[in-house]
């Protein structure tokens, strides 16, 4: 993971209808980055309609929610669609913003080792420095942990 502290990584990318969106757009805005590994999976469904559900209540606070995955921008049109999501969606099949936030890593399934995204949220601030980074989140909890640290109600 980034360091807190450390300015974010720039990055543009296509959304879901494949409009350029960049990080420099949010500059005077909060940012929730959430990566995660692919659409339409169980968990990755969950975590996705947590911040959906949620998202009101991020946009009372003035903070944008955006979800990467290396997932077309055809897939993310289809996973925002079945699951009504309200947030952006942006496609890295190249992971290159995937990697420069240091959540392209190597995961074991089965026994098997292959690369993959791991699922990671980082806060960016009004200015584009990394707030907070949580590694490891649980795609149930993580839309609900982030509310509170925003609201100021855990710790960084």
């Amino acid at each position: 993971m980034l360091e807190v502290g450390t300015k974010a990584p720039a990055f543009t990318l296509p959304d879901k209808d494949g409009n350029p969106v960049s990080l420099s757009d949010f500059l005077g805005q909060k940012v929730v980055l959430y990566f995660y590994p692919r659409d339409n999976t169980s968990g990755c469904t969950r975590q996705a309609c947590a911040f959906g559900a949620a998202y009101g209540q991020f946009q009372a606070l003035g903070v944008a929610v955006i979800g990467v995955s290396k997932d077309s921008v055809a897939s993310h049109q289809k996973f925002a669609a079945k699951n009504a999501l309200p947030f952006l969606l942006l496609a890295d099949p190249e992971h290159q913003v995937i990697e420069a936030y240091d959540v392209w890593k190597e995961k074991k399934l089965y026994g098997k080792v292959s690369m993959g995204t791991v699922r990671a949220t980082y806060v960016i601030d009004q200015e584009g420095f990394i707030e907070k980074a949580m590694p490891k989140v649980k795609p149930d909890t993580n839309a609900q942990e982030i509310l509170d640290y925003l609201k100021g109600e855990s710790h960084p």
